[in-house]
Order: structure tokens, then sequence, then C-alpha cells
């Protein structure tokens, strides 16, 4: 049953894209009557709001207006670049994540021809529906819908058909936006590195003058780094260096690899720091048809893995093949084939039944048609809940949700993924209980290889479940021991020559909506299964990682990243803007100098994480590294995988996909806790200023205090001598005038009772100009005022002196101690009987105070 055009998104009201009133469609109808002939063209240019979210280097290829993205019912752009298909929404001018994907996400996109059935009575008004599925390589498929007669979905198709599949490495976008800002270190010195910690030699650093020179060949009492690999020569798809036993020259080495599939002999990836054990990795034994091909060098360095006790005793070794028993069997028709116990001394052959890589993509394609026909957001527009007339999922009855369940595991990813968690807990087991070594192997030793020595070396050390641990295990047994990420991912390689999978064929269907759906699942795995020689692409890295995932979920406290650290790594591996993970060797990357060109995964995620701190989202809270602070073992009965949420339902149900809800209020809890501990530091640190401040304005205050008691003192003083001058001036039958701007005026009368002017005296013009001369017969009262005495050739000081009736002939003064000159800056206006003074006994008890 269909949805009524009531049930559609809003976005096809929006004012910009119309529908004539008497043109609509009567009656319930599926989005398929729509009328796109009537759809008018956004009136504004959303190429220029378009540049706000390119990419540095992002180019706009094509760009299509008025289209319809059909899982979500929203009308936006869409905009083909150099790097992605983006989905600008009409409404919001916001990108639409599920609308957006990278080119090299892309897995396979076809065109669909829609048509209503012929007995509706509208079919001759409404054209056939231009749609276009694209189908991602991250779990979901996506349909746009296109106007008629517009031409446009052609453009988009071209498009991608030639940027999503380049034949030139050079082509992939991380050449073209280059290292930027996410320089790349070299990472054949972080391999050095981690094998000086694994030797125990950790306070030695490599660096280039270190590899140029060769001077990485360091050991310890056990093993050793040989550069027997430095030029590629003895292994192509090896790294420059190899950790082996110390015991093992260089030129067995060469021997030895020789009876391994591609020259992939055993080498150490991992060893115990204290009982000696090791995890070996290798490609399979070329033991022939007959199974009874030896080779005495082979054994000799697989034996030498195998250390002796303290006691003398010699450790045990399980050589694990990844493979099925009857698929190692059926190896040895082309030379390969699995050892023979008898062959290696005290060693035992299990098996662990992983199937090979195209039971992986066939499984997470089910998978992903599974979740698309279920989900929310299913690329036919319509919710599961609507699906085949029913009110739920699965078609509302018992019967029919069962049915849906074993969907679920018919798709059979969750059973690959046990398989391997329980493959890697079996080894991590055996090294942390037994102290034995493990030597590893399949068919290339590249693939299931890696997914379990990478996954029990995460079990084992719990430096590898820190951040900086995590990239070097990648690094370690992902990127240098050569898995093929460029075939895996279907691009191309150093050669030029990538894998083009026959899906990328036109692929066009016309009926209902239902072939939509399955055209990418029953056809598209016929497609699949008659092309096996061809299609090498697998999604191996992707399931380690769910693995890793289902790992945090069962110890949350172990892993210092979290989820969505983990979906992070996927989505950059996958969309090829940094060039980490292109090519298949650590050769190829060199000699296509990629740490130079390109960019670099990890120190752009360092740079994010650097934003927020500890706080950002690709940091697990819960992590406390003293709870799991040694070998992680589950048991087999905790080893039952589920979907994850954060990389399976993102898409097709992202409401279900926040699972982490109670993680989010976590991180926000803590968040606002550490916001408000820097905010208390903050007043903490100003409180300190503002109390040092207060010190030192008490010491000034203090100090201040001090200067006014001195200035009150020294005041005090001044007062009493003033106060005993104008006694003693008094007492001379004087009288002292105080003005009220402070100047000071004495009268000394010949007549006692005459009363003195108050005057200051003046010179006259003959005094100015030098002539002044006493008068016998003029009046002996004169006007004199006393100027401060700080300059000493102040004319007042000179007139003072030259009337002061105290001067000697000699210029000294008969009255020293009369404190005349501390009068400072008073004026003092005297009209003095200098005979009075001559008569006058002046003794210092005038100058005493009351």
């Amino acid at each position: 049953m269909y949805r009524s055009r009531s049930a559609r998104s809003a976005s096809f009201h929006d004012p910009g894209t119309r529908f004539a009133e008497s043109e609509r469609i009567e009656g319930a109808g599926s989005w398929d009557a729509l009328e796109w002939t009537k759809i008018e063209p956004i009136s504004r240019s959303v190429s220029q709001g378009i540049k706000k979210f390119l990419l540095p280097a992002e180019q706009v290829i094509v760009e299509g207006n008025g289209i319809v993205l059909v899982n979500t019912d929203e009308a936006g752009t869409l905009f083909v670049t150099n790097f992605r298909l983006l989905f600008l929404s009409e409404g919001s001018r916001d990108i639409i994540a599920l609308g957006t994907i990278s080119l090299t996400t892309i897995e396979k996109f076809n065109k669909m021809v829609m048509k209503l059935p012929s007995a509706s009575r509208h079919s001759d008004k409404n054209p056939s529906r231009r749609l276009l599925q694209v189908i991602g390589k991250d779990m979901r498929i996506i349909v746009f819908g296109f106007r008629p007669r517009t031409k446009q979905r052609r453009a988009v198709y071209n498009a991608l058909l030639k940027w999503t599949r380049p034949t030139r490495l050079w082509d992939l976008f991380a050449f073209v936006s280059g290292p930027l800002m996410f320089c790349n270190m070299d990472p054949k010195v972080r391999l050095l590195n981690e094998y000086f910690r694994l030797l125990g030699l950790g306070t030695y650093h490599a660096s280039m003058s270190t590899i140029e020179d060769v001077s990485f060949t360091l050991s310890n009492e056990l093993w050793r780094i040989s550069s027997v690999n430095f030029n590629y020569s003895m292994c192509s798809t090896y790294p420059f260096a190899l950790l082996i036993p110390k015991s093992i020259s260089d030129d067995e080495i060469q021997q030895a690899c020789t009876f391994r599939a591609r020259c992939r002999l055993p080498a150490i990836t991992w060893c115990h720091p204290g009982t000696g054990a090791v995890l070996a990795r290798s490609s399979q034994p070329l033991v022939g048809l007959m199974m009874n091909l030896r080779s005495n060098t082979d054994e000799k360095l697989v034996a030498a893995l195998c250390t002796q006790f303290a006691g003398g005793q010699r450790r045990k070794l399980y050589i694990a093949d990844a493979r099925p028993r009857k698929n190692a069997l059926a190896n040895g028709a082309m030379g390969g084939g699995s050892e023979s116990s008898s062959n290696y001394f005290q060693s035992e052959i299990v098996f662990f039944g992983i199937d090979n890589i195209h039971a992986m993509r066939e499984s997470l394609a089910r998978l992903r048609d599974y979740l698309d026909t279920h989900g929310t957001t299913s690329s036919d527009g319509m919710s599961s809940f609507l699906r085949h007339g029913g009110w739920t999922w699965g078609g509302g009855n018992l019967s029919s949700m069962s049915a849906s369940v074993s969907t679920l595991g018919d798709t059979g990813w969750l059973i690959h993924v046990q398989s391997v968690l329980a493959g890697s807990a079996w080894i991590a087991a055996r090294v942390a209980l037994e102290s034995a070594s493990v030597l590893v192997h399949c068919s290339d030793g590249w693939d299931r290889t890696t997914q379990l020595v990478s996954l029990a070396s995460l079990l084992l050390d719990p430096y590898y479940r820190t951040i900086k641990g995590f990239q070097a295990l990648v690094e370690k047994d992902w990127l240098a021991f050569g898995h093929p990420f460029s075939d895996r991912a279907g691009l191309p390689t150093l050669s030029g020559s990538g894998n083009m999978p026959s899906e990328l064929t036109r692929q066009v269907s016309v009926g209902s909506i239902s072939p939509l759906r399955q055209m990418s699942g029953s056809s598209a795995s016929q497609t699949q299964n008659s092309s096996h020689g061809q299609n090498n692409c697998s999604p191996i890295f992707l399931q380690w990682v769910d693995c890793v995932s289902q790992l945090l979920r069962m110890y949350p406290c172990a892993f210092e990243f979290s989820s969505a650290f983990l979906v992070e790594v996927l989505d950059c591996m996958l969309s090829c803007r940094f060039g980490n993970f292109l090519c298949n060797s650590e050769k190829e990357r060199q000699q296509a100098s990629i740490s130079d060109a390109c960019g670099c995964l990890w120190m752009y995620l360092a740079d994010l994480r650097a934003s927020e701190g500890s706080l950002h989202v690709h940091y697990n809270i819960f992590y406390d590294p003293l709870k799991h602070g040694g070998a992680l073992l589950p048991p087999a009965a905790a080893l039952a995988p589920t979907l994850w949420p954060q990389f399976h339902l993102r898409w097709a149900c992202p409401s279900e996909a926040q699972v982490g809800e109670v993680e989010a209020q976590c991180r926000s809890l803590t968040k606002r806790f550490s916001d408000m501990q820097q905010a208390k530091e903050t007043a903490e640190a100003r409180m300190k200023e503002m109390s040092a401040e207060m010190k030192s304005l008490s010491v000034d205050l203090q100090n201040e205090k001090l200067v006014s008691s001195s200035a009150r003192d020294s005041a005090k003083r001044a007062n009493r001598e003033c106060v005993a001058i104008k006694r003693a001036v008094q007492s001379l039958g004087c009288k002292v005038y105080i003005s009220t701007d402070g100047d000071c005026s004495v009268g000394i009368e010949s007549n006692a009772t005459e009363i003195p002017q108050n005057s200051l005296y003046t010179p006259s013009r003959h005094e100015k100009e030098g002539s002044f001369q006493l008068d016998d017969n003029s009046d002996h009262s004169r006007s004199v005022s006393i100027m401060p005495d700080d300059p000493p050739e102040s004319p007042f000081t000179q007139v003072c002196e030259s009337l002061c009736p105290m001067r000697t002939r000699e210029g000294g003064c008969r009255w020293p101690n009369a404190g005349c000159t501390r009068l400072g800056s008073q004026f003092v206006g005297l009209k003095a009987n200098f005979e009075a003074f001559d008569r006058l006994s002046i003794f210092d008890s005038y100058f005493e105070s009351q």
C-alpha cells in the first residue's frame, strides 16, 4: 500500500517547487504520482551557496536542480564534485548526510525507470519516473528522482562513470588535495618505533637517518630486526624491516621464504614481554598436491619461534590455519596446502573455518539489503511499517516477523564476525594462558590472517587499545604487512589497473517499485557469483573494525577510543580522502610517494580531537586503563555479536543508531562538570590575584599611614615652633596677624600703643636700582616681607639680611637660635624699632611650647 500524497514531506510544497492546482492528481497515490513535469526549478541560485560546503581542492563537476531524495522525500540540488555526491536541501540549504557520499565509497549505481501500473487511469498523463540508485560500501542504498526531459540524470550518471572508478591512481582526491595541513611522517619510522617497543627498547627512537643508514637492526635476547627485505627484493608485499628469531640468519630467511606462497615467510608480529611467547604470521606452505613437500629452513625458522622456558622445557607451538579444512586441502591442487604436525616439532594444527573474501562480500550485500528493506529510510521511500499492507515491520504477524529475523541470520554477516572473534580469542588465550607461540596463516596471509593476528594483539596488549596504539596496530599488521586495500576497495593501483566490477555496467529495470530493491539483491548477487575471478573487492577491513566494535561493546572500560572513532576511520578509509590506505603494499606506497603527496588520516583525526581535548567524541568517557591492564580473554558465551548500530543502522534507522544516548548524556555532564571545574579554577586564580593585590594595597596603605603619621608629626612640630615664635614676637611688643590665605604679618612698633600697619614691604624705585639708603631723619618703621629662603639669592632674603638688627658687621647673626629662616614660605612683615631689639635680652625660654 503506497503512501498518500498528504504523507509526503513538506519539501514538495515549498514555494520553490510548485504544482499547478488544476493539475494535481486526485486520490491517494504513491510518490510515483508526482507530476515531475510540473516542478519548476528553484528561482535562486544554489551554486554560490555551495562554496562554503566544499573542501579545499574540491570542485563541482555537475549540478542538478529539482532532484528528490526518495529515501526521505526531500527535494534539493545534487552536486557531483571530484570527491563526492553532495545533496543540498532545498528548504534548509544544508547538506543532507544520507544523500552525500564520497565517490570511492560508491560500490555501484544503476539507472532505473519506473512506470505506474497500466491499470491506472493516470498512466497516459504521467511519464516514466527517472531514478538513479546509488549503493554504497557503507551500508546505504540511495535513490534520487530526476525530472524527465532535463538530461540531468544522464549528466550525473556520466560523471559518476568517470569519477567513481578512476583508471589512474593519481586521479584520486587524495592526490588532488595534497597533504595540506595534515602532513604525514614516514610510516616506516613509526613501524621501527613499534618494533623497538616490542623488543623492550623504548629508549630508542627511529628517524629517517636511521632508515637511510640501515642502523635499525637492533635486538634483544631472543629476537632481532632484520633488513633482509630492505629493498623489497625478497617479498614485495612485506615491510622493509622484519622481526625474526635472533638465531636465524638472513641467508636462512631468504631460503625459507621460497617455501611459502608469495614468499611471505613466518615473521613475528607481536611478542610477550614476560614469557617470550610470540604471534607470527605467514602465508600457506607450498607442500604440493600430495602434501609431502618439506623445507628444512622453514621448519627451523618455525621451530625458532618456540623458545625454551626457564626450566629448559620447550614451549608449545600452535599453527592456526584460518581456512576451512576442505579449502586448505583444495589449495593443494595449486601447490599450496597446510603444514603437517609431524614435520614441526611439538606443534598442533588448528583450522578456524573462516570463509573467503567472496563470501564476506556477498554476506555484507545481503545485510545491506536487509537493512534497507526493514529500515525507516528505505530506498523506495516507504517505511517498513507500511510495506505489504501491514502496520508494523514484517507484515504485522508473528510468523512474518520471525521470517524477517531469519532473514538477518541468513545474511551470514554476524556468523562471520563471530568466527573471527572466536578465532582471535582462542589465539589470545593460548598465548596468555599457556605461554604458547602461535603461527597464523590462510592462503596468501593478508586477509583472514591479518584479521586474526591484529585482533589477537588487541586482546593481548593494552597499548593497542589506546588511540596511539590502535594507529600503530593498523599500520603494522594491515599496512606494512601488505593487506591489498586497493584491490579490496576496487581502486586503481600503482600500475594503473584497478578492479572494475561488472556491476558498474548500465542496468535498467522496468516495473513497479519492487524490482528497485531486487536489483541490489538477487540480480546483483547473480552477477557477483559469476564474476568471482574478476571481482576481488571485499569488506575485510570493515569486518575487522566491526569485530573491534563488538569488543568495545563487551568491554566498555578497556578502550580509550569510542565507536565514533571507529566509524570515522572507516569513513576516511572508504572515501580515499587521505593516502594512508591507498595501494596494496608498503612498497607501492613508497614508489607512489604517498606520504609526501597525500594527507595523513592520523594527523586529521588528531586535529579533530585537539579542538575539544578529552571531551571529544572520539574518546571513550568510560575508559579506565587500570580496570583492564592485562589481556582480555572473552569466554565463548560472550562472543555473540549484534548489529553495530553506529555503523550498520545509521542510514537505514538513524534514530535507532543513536544507541549511545547514555554515553552522550554522560559526555554532556562531563563537559558541564569540566566547564564548571574550569570556571572554578579561573575563579580561584582570580581570587589569588585579588588576594595578592589586597596584600599589596595593604602594604601601600601601611606605608601611606607611616608617611601620613610622619607628616602629622612634622606639622605638629612646625605648629609648635610657630606658636613659640609667635609668643616670642609678642613678648617683644609685636602683634602677629595671620590672614586667611596663610600670610603672616608681624608688626613691631616703637610705640607699644601704636597699632602696626599690616602691610607688605615693597621696595621703592631707588631700592630696585640698588641705591637703597637709610635716612636718619626718616621714620625707622619699615614694612618688611620675608620670603621663603629656598633660593639663597632671593632679593627678599637679601633685604631681610640687610635690615636685620641682629646682623653683625662680620656678617654673622647675634641670634642664631631664633630660627628666623625656618619660617619657610611665610611672608613676615616687620615694622621694627631696631633700637628696641638692642635693648632686649632674649632667652630660649620664649620658644618653649606652652
